[in-house]
């Protein structure tokens, strides 16, 4: 309690910090963009690679957009006793955002739980959000998610929130699809029991059954258990073909690995994009998922881009001297969609930055030309699915008729 006590007067003083004069409020040509992705935990190289994006983009425009120059900061939605996103530090980062002036976008968030906290926040304040990695449907699509949802997110009544990214129940569809492409019949599902994992392995099984694979199973674990050998016990008992589980790494997809080959069950195991880290690999331990593990990705792996893709990834290896993780392209596009949305308005004013980023359409993207929809959604729906070999992510395919 101490520790997040601590934690949270630590972020009141910045808070309070980031309204004293001279911090960009009394700058009319001078805008703030900030992140808010977790950076204490395993998750960290991760979202290291997207604040890395980010800063291509804005390096690139040369830190300009129309006449407005931008500053940028990375801010941390994670805390030490957590290891991953605390909702506390989410909350108190938007109510940060919020109260400074200079302000007029934010990145993030990276889970979509966390967006949960941030999203109603700024939407009240009328502030830009755009998310280079939640998934969870609900946040925007009616009809999806919960029942309340998204509206619960909009007290104002409008969209500001955005996605550059596919949303999970275009995921779920191709994880089932993929696991009956690989004569897969019985599959056990678990999940963390958190918004992001529970609500993919939801859409995973309601596409398994329509394919006509049988689910044997479906757990919801303790993801700061610390073996999961009894669980792994019952599902040897349900003979499945492929274990599938909806979390991240944070959430213990490695631990779920290595259990499953300590038990010597040969089954696959398919993870979502949470997974698609290397961190996942060096918690799992490579032995574990060699050939074994199947991760789905809304997008394709950085090396496999081209076009604008292609020089996106050349660029930022150079500039880096470093292989892009996965969601490095979406902190890239992050940073370019907002830049325009503020150039298009021609005004620091957050109103005029969102309504001008609604406009965003046939966008000249990472993944080809794309739009944002009524919803805030992207019109891109390519989706990948990958292994590992050789203790290293290998690309496996492109699912659909949508290529890179």
């Amino acid at each position: 309690m101490l520790q997040r006590s601590f934690l949270l007067g630590l972020l009141a003083l910045a808070g309070s910090a980031a309204l004293a004069p001279g911090a960009g409020a009394q700058e009319p040509n001078t805008i703030k963009i900030v992140s808010s992705l977790p950076h204490t935990g395993s998750a960290n190289a991760q979202t290291n690679t997207i604040v890395n994006g980010v800063r291509l983009a804005l390096e690139e425009a040369g830190n300009k957009a129309g006449n407005f120059t931008i500053v940028y900061e990375a801010w941390d939605d994670a805390s030490p006793e957590r290891g991953q996103w605390d909702p506390a530090v989410e909350a108190a980062n938007a109510d940060r955002a919020i109260a400074d002036p200079s302000v007029m976008a934010y990145i993030g968030t990276y889970n979509s739980g966390a967006a949960k906290i941030a999203m109603p926040k700024l939407n009240q304040a009328g502030m830009l959000m755009v998310s280079p990695g939640n998934t969870w449907p609900g946040l925007t699509k009616p009809g999806v998610g919960e029942p309340n949802e998204p509206m619960v997110y909009r007290p104002s009544k409008k969209v500001t929130y955005f996605r550059v990214v596919p949303a999970d129940d275009i995921q779920g569809l191709v994880a089932a699809q993929w696991t009956k492409e690989m004569g897969c019949k019985r599959v056990f599902l678990l999940h963390d029991r958190e918004l992001y994992g529970k609500g993919i392995a939801t859409m995973y099984e309601k596409e398994a059954k329509k394919q006509g694979l049988e689910v044997v199973g479906l757990e919801g674990i303790d993801p700061k258990a610390s073996n999961y050998r009894s669980l792994v016990t019952k599902i040897k008992q349900k003979r499945p073909d492929l274990v599938y589980f909806g979390g991240t790494t944070q959430t213990n997809a490695g631990q779920i690995a290595k259990d499953l080959r300590s038990a010597n069950l040969q089954v696959k195991y398919m993870v979502p994009d949470g997974c698609f880290e290397n961190a996942f690999i060096e918690a799992a331990g490579a032995e574990n998922v060699e050939g074994t593990a199947f991760i789905t990705f809304g997008g394709v792996p950085a090396d496999q881009l081209t076009g604008p893709g292609k020089v996106f990834y050349e660029n930022y290896k150079k500039r880096f001297n470093a292989e892009p993780q996965a969601y490095a392209a979406y902190g890239y596009e992050c940073g370019r969609v907002v830049l325009e949305a503020i150039k298009r308005a021609g005004k620091k004013d957050r109103a005029a930055i969102v309504d001008a980023c609604a406009t965003i359409k046939d966008f000249e993207g990472l993944l080809g030309r794309w739009s944002f929809d009524e919803n805030g959604d992207t019109t891109v729906k390519t989706m990948s699915g990958n292994t590992v070999r050789g203790g290293k992510f290998e690309f496996v395919k492109v699912f659909g008729d949508s290529q890179p």
